[in-house]
């Protein structure tokens, strides 16, 4: 079986110096290919669109934050999050980092960065692009075997039943009964299952929305558990609360959360 083509790579940074320096560092990477560098954000717009209309797609996009005219930020708007390549953003202002993960950038590199910590950002985009991979053939099988796409209504009341996740270069489907609970990791949010742990690109407020409200709660901002994995309510010395599942995991349960979840369980607030 032949090896799968290389992802299409575009380099976007004011400066020629950082271009220069990332693209040396991309050509020792053999399943990368750099395809495009950008000095602009209108410039790196125009690239992406261009090359989507060419039928060549942009997989991945190493985006400079700070840039006159069109910021890296300014760039995802114009392009839309939907339709935007896999991002990892690049920076001289850590201040920047909340934003790109709220523009659910894969990673972000605060200059100046170390090619160690570069292979950790591809890693994970590479991770990005497969999932994005599967979620569209996911999407092809649910109309394949649905008809077509439900109606708005229909497609509320449904709440997620299993996860197509990838693991050890296979498919994995993980049904959402099997979920013992899920954090959330910058962009990506986290399934564990038993010892297991699998890594989706979604966000905690999106999957909690897909997840049945009667089976799931949220106990912290970072953090939704299967109600019928808690096994204790536990207070430390300290006055901070947590939460002990069945298999023994402890949990952080924020105060804010706290009533909301002793309700979900059938305990009196005061219990």
């Amino acid at each position: 079986m032949s090896d799968p083509s290389p992802l299409r790579v575009l380099v976007v940074d004011d400066e020629v110096n950082a271009r220069e320096w990332m693209r040396d560092l991309l050509a020792d990477e053999p399943d990368l290919e750099v395809v495009g560098e950008a000095a602009t954000g209108r410039r790196a717009v125009a690239a992406i669109r261009e090359h989507r209309q060419a039928g060549e797609p942009i997989d991945l996009v190493l985006l400079d934050v700070q840039m006159p005219g069109l910021t890296g930020l300014d760039v995802v708007r114009e392009i839309g999050p939907e339709q935007m390549p896999a991002t990892v953003f690049v920076t001289a202002y850590d201040h920047h980092a909340l934003a790109a993960f709220d523009a659910e950038a894969v990673d972000y590199l605060l200059k100046p960065f170390d090619v160690e910590r570069l292979r950790r950002a591809l890693d994970r985009a590479r991770r990005a692009v497969r999932l994005r991979e599967i979620d569209a053939f996911r999407d092809r099988l649910a109309s394949l075997i649905g008809g077509g796409r439900a109606e708005p209504e229909q497609e509320r009341a449904a709440y997620q039943e299993r996860f197509a996740v990838e693991s050890r270069g296979q498919t994995k489907v993980v049904p959402v009964a099997a979920v013992d609970y899920v954090t959330s990791d910058g962009p990506y949010a986290e399934l564990h299952v038993e010892d297991e742990t699998f890594v989706i690109r979604e966000t905690m407020q999106a999957l909690e929305a897909r997840l049945d409200p009667d089976r799931f709660v949220r106990i912290h901002r970072s953090t939704i558990v299967q109600l019928d994995r808690i096994d204790a309510l536990l207070t430390s010395s300290g006055g901070d609360y947590s939460v002990r599942l069945t298999t023994g995991a402890r949990l952080s349960l924020s105060r804010a959360r706290r009533e909301v979840v002793m309700q979900r369980l059938g305990l009196a607030p005061d219990a």
